[in-house]
């Protein structure tokens, strides 16, 4: 899963558990973005960053927009390989490539992009990144960057 900038993206573990599943055994649909919001909250905290710390700040990340594409199912008690890549930063947002991968065959199961727009907790209204978290980003994601108007 090597990025095309030579960048590793970020790789989170994680099980198929029952809960997950549906009365066949197959991973349900909705749950393949709850597999890939916790990958990317883990990129964040892998960078030094905790969502409820960011919050106590006043600073919050929101989804602005999701986009999913299914390729095959998972299933009960698989191991998965979810991938969080930043291929996009701009000023007060950023988007995520991911995957989600059976790491027993390393089959592509699920790929999307997701937007991320970083707001204000008061208002959610659209605020810049921080500059040292945007640094942090910008170096893990080698990402080029945007400063476009409205953002």
């Amino acid at each position: 899963m090597r990025a095309l900038n030579g960048v590793e993206p970020f790789i989170h573990r994680c099980r198929v558990y029952y809960e997950d599943t549906d009365a066949g055994g197959i991973v349900y649909y909705v749950n393949y973005l709850k597999f890939m919001e916790r990958a990317r909250t883990e990129c964040l905290r892998d960078l030094g960053y905790s969502q409820s710390t960011l919050a106590e700040e006043g600073l919050l990340f929101v989804v602005h927009s999701a986009e999913a594409r299914y390729h095959a199912p998972a299933k009960l008690d698989d191991e998965l390989y979810v991938s969080a890549e930043v291929v996009e930063l701009n000023r007060a947002s950023l988007r995520f490539r991911q995957q989600v991968r059976r790491a027993r065959d390393d089959v592509l199961l699920c790929d999307g992009q997701f937007v991320v727009a970083c707001v204000r907790a008061d208002n959610f209204k659209p605020r810049a990144i921080p500059k040292q978290m945007h640094e942090a980003f910008a170096g893990q994601s080698g990402a080029g960057t945007s400063n476009a108007a409205g953002e």
